[in-house]
């Protein structure tokens, strides 16, 4: 039988020799991996949850994004046509007149313009009508006939047919006759 003896050499303990001797025994390392194999795996179904919602959010934004694309283009000329509405509104009262005379019919049809052109002005369609003399510019004009004249070569002569910007964008070229090259 061996009691536990006391150092009597006074030697230095090594520190399991210390933990053991305060009761503190060293942490079990299977103990400790499946802790953190616990551990990461919780984090792993936060991140998988996470990236789940992250994902249903990008589908919905989408989707939204999609939806409103489609009410845009359905409904993009609604305020157009509501702004002609007052134009139609005068061209039927003008054709409800039985005995209408001439002059009747023009001042009825110049109202009606002003409206029509009122309307393209609040959706910024603006008129291609160069005067004769303007350079000719074939992004905003279409040379329909070359003629010859004293001027200076592809100068605008005469309008055939006012073109419209909208948006500054060429909507229709104006159709112009040009000069020709000397």
């Amino acid at each position: 039988m061996s009691e536990a003896t006391p150092n009597p050499e006074n030697t230095p303990l090594s520190d399991e020799a210390l933990a053991a001797a305060a009761g503190i025994l060293p942490a079990d390392p299977l103990t400790d991996a499946l802790a953190e194999l616990a551990k990461l795996k919780t984090q792993n179904t936060d991140l998988a949850d996470q990236y789940l919602r992250a994902q249903a959010d990008v589908q919905n934004a989408r989707r939204r994004a999609d939806e409103e694309i489609s009410k845009a283009r359905k409904f993009a000329v609604e305020g157009f046509a509501d702004s002609l509405l007052p134009v139609l509104d005068s061209l039927e009262a003008g054709l409800a007149i039985p005995n209408a005379s001439l002059e009747q019919i023009r001042e009825g049809s110049e109202a009606t313009l002003r409206q029509l052109k009122s309307a393209l002005d609040r959706h910024k369609v603006v008129e291609i009508a160069p005067t004769a003399g303007t350079k000719f510019d074939p992004h905003q004009h279409q040379a329909i006939s070359v003629v010859p004249a004293d001027q200076e070569a592809n100068t605008v002569v005469g309008v055939l047919q006012k073109g419209y910007l909208i948006a500054e964008r060429v909507l229709r070229p104006a159709l112009v006759t040009v000069t020709a090259p000397k």
